[in-house]
């Protein structure tokens, strides 16, 4: 690789689960740091280099805007399956998840089964008409037919609001879980999961991106198989006999089985669920994959292969949850301060981690950590590509350029802003070091799914839709979906110090989302203007071509 290449500069697709913050939060007490773990990070390093061997043979396969924000359309459905796994199969899942399942059973069963079901929703839906309307970004689809620039300045917005909330979170995780598994300082784990991203997506692009992505959820998968399999070994195979020794071991005991706090209210329950069924189908990260695919069948079997593997990791996850449960739980060597009134060493996010270590040894747990470490790069690379696509694609080279601008000019564009996005992530995270970010996780999700979802959705099967609906809708959704928010008791009461919140729910939503519909259809319904007259009829068009895929991006040849 020459050094004219390091003036290249790119961004990667998002990943996520944020259960790992969500879980921090909970915890009692500052993350502590854990002594140097020799074997995770000799574990760690052999991946780094891996991964930069991949980095630069796939910058060489990275000469045009295709081949930066979609690797040229030339992944497989396999492959393309594999990769939103690694994507969405987070720390956050194996840590997170895990520890909701130990501490609070049934409840955290619920929040497993939540983050799943969006999936059926994005291969029924959305996957085939998102690769034949789109090109690289979902304003593709949402400006296919209405006011170019308004609807790719507003749809870049939305997305570059997701993505920063969501690396803020990624970030912040990533430095508390470096800081539990490997000793390292918080600000220099920060540090270094900015540069790592920026050099992935800078000279990779998405060819480098979607082989960490696979790497790392090849290995996630294995990791997490292996302890299920030790697990179930020390039950004797039986799941019968686990979960009676986890609902004897549990302080909860029968309780541990039922539904607990999260459902004794309903509406919390449901804006939750909401939340996560469609913010998960509007994120831009994910969204962005599917135009890496030759054609609709190819995202159609992405999006198959990749509930296949999500859901049984999710399967996984429980397991290790409720048997970390009786064998974490009743063990002396894994809490602080004895075991009467003791906490466990690491606060609430590392379960999983004591079970690897109690069935499979230190090697096995510095395995463990190095491969929970590792999906952490993979989530913030491909938020960081999200980003940059918004950036140089919608608003520089659409917007600003009219279109005009030359695949040159887009790439590089592209790549400072990756640059510019990781440097912001870096300076994000250490800012929000010791602040509850929980928050964000809600605000994350209820923007996808108050802002970016009821346009794509609605652009895609409603002929109705107008630019000013679509806006307004847009905007109303944002409007509402960050000040429930601020005025709830995540904000309100734990971040500002008032006694009560103004709004008496952590997740907007319900509310959020269903005012972003009734706005936008309005105000399209009320549009008469001869503007909101042709893009009705252009619906049309739109729809041979997202049933056919006549005229839509092709994978580029290699």
């Amino acid at each position: 690789m020459n050094l004219s290449k390091f003036k290249n500069f790119g961004l990667a697709a998002l990943s996520l689960l944020p259960t790992l913050v969500l879980a921090a939060a909970a915890s009692d007490g500052p993350v502590e740091k854990q002594p140097v773990n020799v074997s995770a990070i000799a574990m760690f390093l052999v991946f780094v280099l891996l991964t930069l061997g991949i980095t630069y043979w796939a910058a060489s396969r990275t000469k045009s805007t295709a081949d930066f924000y979609t690797a040229g359309g030339g992944i497989s459905g396999f492959q393309n399956g594999l990769a939103i796994a690694g994507d969405y199969m987070s720390a956050a899942t194996l840590l997170g998840l895990s520890s909701l399942i130990f501490a609070r059973g049934f409840d955290g069963f619920i929040y497993t089964i939540s983050f799943f079901v969006g999936w059926p929703i994005i291969l029924f839906i959305l996957a085939e008409r998102l690769r034949n309307l789109g090109k690289f970004t979902f304003a593709d689809i949402a400006s296919f037919r209405l006011d170019q620039t308004k609807i790719r300045t507003f749809a870049a917005f939305g997305s570059l609001t997701v993505v920063f909330f969501y690396l803020i979170v990624q970030m912040v995780g990533a430095g508390q879980l470096i800081q539990l598994l490997f000793g390292l300082d918080y600000n220099y784990a920060v540090v270094m999961v900015g540069v790592l991203m920026i050099v992935y997506v800078t000279f990779g692009g998405m060819v480098a991106t979607t082989w960490v992505q696979i790497i790392k959820a090849c290995l996630l998968l294995f990791g997490g198989t292996v302890l299920m399999f030790l697990t179930l070994n020390y039950f004797g195979f039986s799941l019968d006999t686990l979960f009676i020794k986890a609902t004897e071991s549990s302080k909860l005991g029968t309780k541990l089985m039922e539904p607990g706090k999260l459902m004794s209210d309903p509406v919390s329950a449901v804006s939750l669920s909401l939340g996560l069924l469609f913010g998960t189908a509007a994120l831009p990260h994910i969204l962005m994959r599917f135009f890496t695919v030759p054609n609709a069948k190819e995202a159609r079997k992405s999006v198959f292969v990749a509930t296949g593997f999500i859901g049984f990791f999710f399967l996984v996850v429980v397991v290790l949850g409720i048997g970390a449960i009786t064998i974490v739980g009743t063990d002396p060597q894994f809490f602080e301060n004895g075991v009467v009134g003791g906490k466990l060493i690491g606060g609430s996010n590392m379960p999983v981690m004591h079970l690897a270590k109690a069935l499979g040894g230190d090697i096995f747990l510095g395995f463990l950590s190095a491969v929970a470490f590792a999906t952490i790069l993979a989530v913030v690379s491909g938020l960081a590509l999200a980003g940059a696509s918004a950036i140089s694609h919608d608003i520089y080279a659409r917007v600003i350029k009219k279109g005009t601008a030359s695949g040159e000019q887009e790439m590089r564009v592209g790549k400072y802003a990756s640059v510019f996005i990781g440097i912001v992530a870096v300076l994000l995270g250490i800012l929000f070091k010791d602040q509850n970010v929980a928050f964000l996780v809600a605000l994350a999700f209820g923007v996808a799914a108050s802002v970016n979802f009821p346009v794509l959705i609605l652009s895609m099967y409603w002929k109705g839709l107008t630019t000013r609906g679509a806006l307004i809708g847009g905007i109303v959704g944002l409007i509402t979906a960050v000040g429930l928010v601020i005025l709830s008791p995540a904000v309100w009461v734990k971040v500002i110090g008032n006694a009560t919140p103004v709004f008496p729910y952590d997740h907007p939503a319900l509310f959020s989302m269903s005012a972003a519909f009734l706005a936008t259809w309005f105000f399209s319904v009320t549009d008469k203007s001869a503007r909101a007259k042709a893009e009705i009829a252009a619906f049309d068009d739109q729809y041979v071509r997202a049933q056919t895929g006549i005229g839509a991006a092709q994978a580029s040849d290699h």
